[in-house]
């Protein structure tokens, strides 16, 4: 006797586009819809406080830019916005479609964890998988609840936790020559 297969759906990147402007937030993983809803104030203080030093950093160096929430299109099932990109100035032409899309890895990504269990799985798990398979060479996931930063590199193939820093300690970055910030600057 056969039992019934059942088929999950797969979200496109065409299907975002079907969606209300309702302040949401939808990405694609893996052809998996998730959405979120407009962040909380913290959330995104903790953001404008990562983008800053890097801007700074950035400008002086003339290495690169920093930008926010610019969206990622990997692929027609791989769509994602995070929070915080920073990419080379080298890299950056070959990263955008015609239309400013990135459409490849940036260099440095972060997510600031958004509260409940499903955001945390999405970032911690499902994000830091797609990342390092689309290449990313770093990958910060910033907790601001906690007060914590874990430091994800690409070590051959993959990511790989290589530092989890709170209040006391430094974040620099081997990809970001000179840059450091007081990882106590994130979250006050």
């Amino acid at each position: 006797m056969n039992q019934p297969t059942t088929e999950r759906v797969r979200w496109t990147t065409a299907d975002l586009e079907l969606f209300p402007d309702n302040g949401n937030r939808y990405e694609i993983i893996d052809g998996e819809l998730f959405f979120t809803r407009a962040p909380h104030w913290n959330h995104q203080k903790t953001c404008a406080r990562i983008i800053a030093p890097l801007d700074t950093w950035s400008q002086a160096t003339s290495l690169g830019q920093v930008v926010p929430a610019p969206g990622i299109i990997f692929g027609d099932n791989d769509n994602v916005i995070p929070d915080v990109v920073w990419a080379s100035n080298e890299r950056l032409p070959l990263l955008l479609d015609e239309a400013g899309h990135l459409t490849g890895a940036p260099e440095l990504v972060v997510e600031v964890l958004s509260a409940g269990s499903e955001n945390e799985k999405r970032d911690s798990e499902f994000k830091l998988k797609l990342y390092s398979a689309r290449g990313v060479r770093e990958y910060w996931i910033v907790d601001w609840r906690k007060q914590q930063v874990e430091v994800y590199r690409r070590e051959q193939v993959s990511l790989k936790l290589v530092a989890t820093l709170f209040n006391g300690d430094e974040l620099s970055s081997p990809i970001l020559p000179d840059f450091t910030c007081a990882s106590a600057q994130l979250f006050t």
